[in-house]
């Protein structure tokens, strides 16, 4: 009698089992669909785009030293909405950066030096904190009393691509240079294996482009170059540097 009663508790335990089984297929089935996730998909918020400058343009004589930023509007793909990061250097590799500003319009103003080379840029951010792709550097000047002549502005970097690795035993270094007052100018090319470098590779050359021929492998590069114009103003450029396979 015993073991019939065993035997049919068991019977039903089984057919419990059974049931379960068969209901969370159901569930599953019916949750599942075509087999799609069921779990909402989150969509990544996206930058604003980056914005441009207006004012001051590049190599701009501002004729005040409290200088009036001006740039075009960012769109943001979801509409968030947007603010912009002002940032001021005297040097345009912005190490210091010298005046940080934040604001919601597309113009700002700020009181500088008078008579000193300045850089500035502008980047967009998102209410969710997404930031945008910084605008390019713009250099200017702040007009100075009695100022007689300017300093070039900072050489800026063409070729090679800052610590780029070499795979040739010559490489050309390239840069660029500018001068308010459209003077001549030339270059002091600083060459080394040391940071900063102290080896001078060439004096007073009208070129903006010096062939190193030949570079030595598996090794680091360090170069700058000094800007001088021909009324006795000139500008030392920050140290680049480039890596040999």
């Amino acid at each position: 009698m015993l073991f019939k009663k065993l035997k049919l508790i068991k019977m039903k335990f089984i057919k419990k089992i059974i049931l379960i089984v068969v209901t969370l297929g159901l569930i599953w089935s019916c949750g599942g669909g075509d087999g799609d996730d069921p779990t909402p998909t989150i969509e990544e918020n996206e930058s604003p785009n980056t914005p441009t400058q207006l004012y001051p343009a590049s190599n701009e004589l501002c004729i005040d030293n409290t200088v009036n930023f001006q740039w075009s509007a960012s769109v943001d793909p979801e509409g968030n909405t947007i603010s912009y990061i002002v940032e001021v250097s005297k040097n345009n590799s912005f190490s210091p950066i010298i005046e940080t500003k934040t604001v919601t319009s597309t113009s700002t103003t700020i009181t500088l030096e008078k008579g000193v080379a300045y850089y500035w840029r502008v980047t967009a951010k998102d209410s969710e904190n997404a930031t945008s792709e910084p605008s390019t550097v713009n250099g200017f000047y702040t007009e100075g009393i009695a100022v007689s002549n300017y300093a070039p502005f900072s050489p800026e970097l063409v070729l090679p691509s800052l610590g780029s690795t070499i795979q040739t035993t010559s490489t050309t270094l390239e840069w660029s240079a500018s001068d308010i007052e459209n003077n001549s100018l030339t270059y002091d090319v600083y060459v080394g294996t040391v940071n900063p470098p102290t080896n001078v590779v060439a004096t007073n050359q009208t070129s903006n482009k010096y062939t190193l021929d030949p570079l030595t492998a598996s090794t680091t590069y360090y170069w700058k170059v000094v800007v001088k114009d021909n009324k006795g103003g000139q500008t030392i450029g920050q140290v680049w540097n480039f890596v040999t396979d």
